[in-house]
């Protein structure tokens, strides 16, 4: 009797393309804080860009280690606090113990669990990218050291119990109780934070003679290379936030070049009325306020509110980097102007045009009252966290450097380093 060796089943077989989808995605997403850096560095002065890309270098430093630690633990595990916060002690999500993840036996033999391990590797890349983001407004003048143990802090008490509010579907507050549709992080990503950027910059105070037009970006084509790597990324961002190959996917997929490229179009046009010149710079900030306003949104709109949602983010933006200069904020980079104006957009719109649960479908306030409660819950616990956080620090070890040294140029100071040696 010929005997036939059993192959793997469909359901096998799903699981591992879903899987290997979610690692490449992932592996997309830890590109784009590579760039941030250039995005970032482009735009500061010459003598302070190692500075700037340092600080997106050393948050996937301190927060990949931290997410092994425990970060993974309390942002996914099994409820500590319900609702708000896992358990990283937990033996089944303790990435440093015997865990179901790791599938050690008593034997010391590992058979580890491919979905499960794809996804704590994709959300670390979350983690990491939401810090960097924040470095962008406190540009050109703050200390290395001091930005690791706020990325630090910030990352353990504010990121991963939101993290786990948003994005733990059977338990978050936010996605959970309040039932806000934010499928790649809006909130906990953007509008977290652009908050703790606009808490930052209010905490070190404004550079050195702070003025529109002070510090014009030193290499233009850097900045526009991370734009083109921040896009590329994002498409795993979103994507990849279905964990599957799917329709749900492929809809993320087109959105996600929709918004941005109507973006663009919405920022030059108002740039061209505002200023009389289309800008590169404005392009890429365009493409990238569009990209922010479609994360929450990716997985919910048709493509036609996509390109909406896009000219009217990237118009919108344009005009919101000009509120530093009215209040008097120094956010260097534009990091509220662009992530928390972008991500209000996003989540709010969910609430007119999502389809099948916003306004235009049902003709009910409901869904626009829960995306404006998560956004607005998100934004005020960041932003106060982020401030007490950065206060601390900056009457202890200090966080800002001495004025003659942000003067002199942060790079040589703190890192003992130039860009650019001619």
């Amino acid at each position: 009797m010929l005997h036939l060796a059993s192959g793997p089943t469909i359901g096998d077989t799903v699981t591992a393309i879903n899987s290997l989808w979610l690692i490449v995605a992932a592996a997309f997403v830890l590109l784009m804080t590579p760039g941030v850096a250039f995005f970032y560095g482009g735009m500061v002065k010459a003598k302070s860009v190692i500075s700037m890309m340092m600080m997106s270098f050393g948050a996937i430093a301190i927060v990949a280690v931290l997410w092994v630690l425990y970060g993974y633990g309390l942002a996914f595990g099994t409820p500590l606090i319900p609702h708000f916060l896992g358990n990283p002690f937990d033996p089944s999500n303790n990435l440093l113990g015997l865990s179901n993840l790791l599938g050690i036996d008593k034997t010391g033999a590992m058979s580890p669990d491919l979905n499960g391990l794809a996804f704590v590797g994709f959300q670390a890349t979350f983690a990491i990218i939401t810090v960097a983001l924040i470095s962008g407004a406190i540009a050109d003048r703050a200390k290395f050291g001091a930005w690791m143990v706020f990325a630090g802090v910030w990352v353990t008490v504010v990121y991963f119990p939101v993290c786990y509010a948003v994005f733990n579907l059977g338990d978050g507050f936010s996605a959970h109780v309040l039932g806000v549709n934010d499928f790649a992080g809006g909130t906990a990503v953007h509008i977290n934070a652009g908050a703790a950027g606009l808490a930052l910059a209010l905490v070190l105070g404004r550079r050195v003679g702070f003025k529109k037009g002070m510090n014009a970006p030193h290499n233009v084509p850097l900045t526009l290379i991370g734009a083109a790597l921040l896009w590329f990324g994002w498409f795993g961002f979103n994507s990849g936030s279905e964990a599957a190959v799917d329709g749900v996917a492929a809809i993320a997929w087109i959105n996600t070049l929709a918004a941005p490229a109507a973006a663009i179009l919405g920022w030059l046009i108002v740039e061209k009325i505002k200023d009389g010149k289309p800008t590169s710079i404005g392009a890429g900030s365009g493409a990238v306020a569009g990209l922010v306003a479609i994360t929450p949104a990716c997985n919910i709109l048709s493509p036609f509110w996509a390109v909406v949602l896009g000219l009217i983010t990237g118009a919108i933006c344009s005009v919101a980097i000009e509120l530093k200069f009215k209040l008097g904020f120094d956010d260097s980079l534009d990091v509220v102007g662009i992530h928390l104006v972008g991500g209000l957009i996003g989540t709010l719109y969910i609430g007119f045009f999502g389809q099948g649960i916003g306004m235009i479908y049902t003709g009910t306030g409901w869904q626009l009252g829960a995306q404006a409660l998560g956004a607005f819950g998100v934004m005020i616990y960041s932003f106060v966290l982020a401030f007490v956080i950065g206060w601390i620090i900056q009457h202890t070890m200090g966080f800002r450097v001495k004025t003659e040294d942000e003067v002199a140029g942060v790079d040589t100071i703190v890192h003992g380093e130039e860009s650019y040696a001619l």
